[in-house]
């Protein structure tokens, strides 16, 4: 089992950024409005403070997120210095993420490299699902756009796990 004295500062960092990261991969493959963008990045911090509350998702994932859930509540920004910006921004999200991932197969059992994908996944989907795109002022449009599908099926070719 690992635990946060195995990893350095940045990668500790890198770990708790991941499922904000992962919203924002879904803000990026669709984007909306502020809104939208506010209601992706808040489920995802919803599914960090419950992972830090309950530990569903393992020890592991709980002390991660109690790391991040500490920042929050600090005002810190979980982020930290992590800004894509630009045409490239997409790419700078996948691959941060794609580090997420080699540092979980570099540092952390199995297991632990599985409940946190498994949280990775379940942030993107709610984030996917908390708002919906198209439409007019909020009439009509999709729960989950064809372009935040497939970002979600980017994100599982990623993490070896499947969208649903």
């Amino acid at each position: 089992m690992s635990t946060r004295a195995d990893y350095t500062d940045e990668e500790w960092n890198r770990l708790g950024r991941a499922p904000l990261v992962a919203a924002l991969a879904i803000s990026i493959a669709d984007p909306g409005g502020p809104i939208e963008v506010l209601k992706e990045s808040s489920a995802a911090l919803r599914t960090i403070a419950e992972a830090a509350g309950d530990g569903r998702y393992g020890t592991f994932v709980a002390a991660v997120a109690a790391g991040v859930a500490a920042k929050a509540k600090q005002r810190e920004n979980p982020l930290g210095g992590f800004r894509p910006k630009g045409p490239e921004a997409r790419q700078q999200v996948l691959d941060e993420l794609r580090g997420v991932e080699a540092l979980l197969v570099a540092k952390a059992d199995e297991t632990e490299a599985d409940e946190f994908r498994e949280w990775l996944r379940i942030s993107a989907q709610r984030s996917a699902m908390a708002a919906r795109e198209g439409g007019f002022l909020g009439i009509g449009g999709e729960r989950v756009s064809q372009r935040e599908q497939d970002m979600l099926g980017v994100l599982g070719e990623i993490f070896g796990t499947p969208a649903e």
